[in-house]
């Protein structure tokens, strides 16, 4: 396999506890009753604080457990936001509610009237073109496997990089050492087929797509992990 692309951008990092992490401190628990209270183990809370999403045997899998922990903990909406670094949101009274939703009815109003006169005339003028140059949808990415290799060296952050993945919900299938670990440069390569979904990825990833040679599993994606951009 040869690499042509750009490299992922590097994330951010952060100082101090994690966020989870920092929501369990200030409950004063031990990852133990963390755990207890969430329904999960402690290796997989452990997983969560520490952003190993990729340990979980999919991504679905992950994203569930992240709900059993917030709601465990009891992170309400006001919290998750100063996790995330997000402005707070402070709650409107009754009046203005009310007010909001006396124009949110007459905008509700304006927009059934467009759409009873004049979507179906424009549909009536682009389903044609539409119908004949159209390709055929992308399956969801939760159908479509992910094996990542490591290619400089690096294997925090090639699980860095794979986390990333997960979080678009693709199912890794695994992460491990490529044949060696001099790839300048971070690639999604892809079998005979898959090539629209490994431009997905690879548009996901800021990188770009190469195909593998031979035959293979079009809904099989391979990702080579490079150095990190200085």
């Amino acid at each position: 396999m040869t690499a042509f692309m750009g490299v992922v951008p590097i994330l951010e990092t952060r100082t101090g506890a994690p966020p989870l992490a920092a929501a369990r401190l200030r409950r004063q628990l031990t990852v133990e009753a963390a755990a207890r209270i969430a329904r999960l183990t402690p290796e997989e809370v452990t997983w969560l604080e520490e952003g190993r999403l990729y340990r979980f045997p999919s991504s679905d899998d992950a994203l569930v457990a992240v709900l059993l922990y917030a709601t465990g903990l009891g992170v309400g909406r006001q919290e998750a936001r100063r996790m995330a670094g997000l402005p707070l949101v402070t709650m409107p009274n009754a009046r203005t509610i009310r007010r909001v939703a006396g124009a949110a009815v007459g905008v509700v109003a304006v927009v059934a009237v467009a759409v009873a006169f004049v979507v179906p005339r424009v549909l009536d003028r682009t389903r044609a073109p539409a119908a004949s140059g159209a390709g055929p949808a992308l399956p969801p990415t939760w159908r479509v496997t992910v094996d990542v290799f490591n290619g400089n060296g690096d294997m925090n952050y090639t699980r860095t990089v794979a986390s990333r993945i997960g979080a678009f919900a693709y199912r890794i299938r695994r992460v491990t050492r490529a044949d060696r670990f001099d790839y300048p440069q971070t690639a999604v390569y892809f079998h005979s087929g898959g090539e629209r979904l490994a431009e997905r990825l690879a548009r996901q990833l800021g990188v770009s797509a190469r195909p593998l040679p031979g035959s293979g599993d079009p809904r099989r994606l391979v990702v080579v992990v490079g150095p990190p951009r200085i």
